[in-house]
């Protein structure tokens, strides 16, 4: 199964109730004057990016979820690593998955877990 076939399957599998993901396409192209212009949210950023609703206290809150989306043989980027350990240093969910299981176990941890 091919990477984008696995977050494909992770979008429709998991993206509902309290979670919702949308893929995060990332790179650049030339505008009609020749510029380079940019997308996505940066360097590394993960393939499926997200929001969990979370209870803290008494109050609903959403907690951002990154999810980088690799095949059976895919290897993660340093700059994928690094965008990963940042979201989850900063309380989010963040984990490199392979799989609908992969992914739903990252988002069945708590609060500050990243699977």
């Amino acid at each position: 199964m091919t990477e984008q076939q696995i977050q494909q399957q992770i979008r429709l599998a998991l993206g509902r109730g309290d979670v919702r993901l949308w893929r995060n396409n990332t790179g650049a192209l030339r505008d009609e004057h020749g510029r380079l212009v940019r997308f996505g949210l940066g360097p590394g950023s993960a393939d499926l990016i997200g929001l969990r609703t979370i209870e803290v206290g008494n109050a609903r809150v959403a907690q951002f979820v990154a999810l980088e989306v690799k095949g059976a043989r895919g290897r993660a980027t340093q700059e994928q690593l690094n965008f990963l350990a940042l979201v989850e240093s900063m309380g989010g969910v963040a984990a490199l998955v392979r799989s609908v299981e992969e992914a739903e176990l990252a988002l069945r941890g708590p609060p500050g877990h990243s699977g």
